[in-house]
């Protein structure tokens, strides 16, 4: 049997960990983490991670099934699933290096449609463009929202509660390019 939840395709950087914040401001509930992921090695200092883990029961409430779609891959769930709360979750793999796209359409976007092969997905990213939505809308079998999210701010409840009755709508009610 095959899961009938859309998908959930979740960036870190930019949603999760608002990176554009200003040091000095500190968002309620967040805390800083010190990270050390794969590829960021000494001489370098750790990486600052500023992580809410009321996100993680708030993306698990969502009913989706939750994917990494991050350059974090499978370090997410080392890194950042704990801190959320979150159970290990499968990760995409992405194809080596991150190739501009004459079209403007991110370097993700093209991946993530073969990956959801037809199925409703959600995808939440602080890149998502214009140029994405038109690719996705042409060559995406499915309903499919493309959220973005600002960086500098990371996801907010009003976000939860779009995401949820986008999720929560019969398949052939969700518009195929919202967001």
């Amino acid at each position: 049997m095959t899961d009938s939840r859309p998908l959930l395709l979740l960036d870190v950087d930019g949603p999760l960990n608002p990176w554009l914040a200003p040091v000095t401001r500190r968002s309620t509930g967040y805390g800083t983490h010190r990270m050390r992921p794969p590829g960021w090695e000494p001489p370098r200092d750790p990486l600052l991670v500023r992580l809410n883990p009321a996100h993680g029961p708030a993306l698990l409430a969502l009913g989706c099934e939750l994917v990494w779609a991050t350059t974090w891959r499978d370090a997410a769930n080392t890194w950042i699933a704990p801190v959320l709360g979150l159970p290990p979750l499968p990760y995409l793999d992405w194809p080596d290096g991150h190739h501009a796209d004459p079209s403007g359409v991110h370097w993700k976007t093209r991946h993530l449609v073969r990956c959801a092969v037809g199925r409703p997905f959600i995808w939440v990213d602080d890149e998502i463009g214009r140029p994405d939505r038109r690719w996705v809308a042409h060559h995406h079998t499915g309903p499919a929202l493309l959220y973005r999210v600002d960086p500098a701010v990371g996801l907010l409840p009003e976000d939860f509660d779009a995401l949820a009755a986008w999720a929560a709508r019969p398949v052939s009610g969700r518009a195929p390019d919202e967001g």
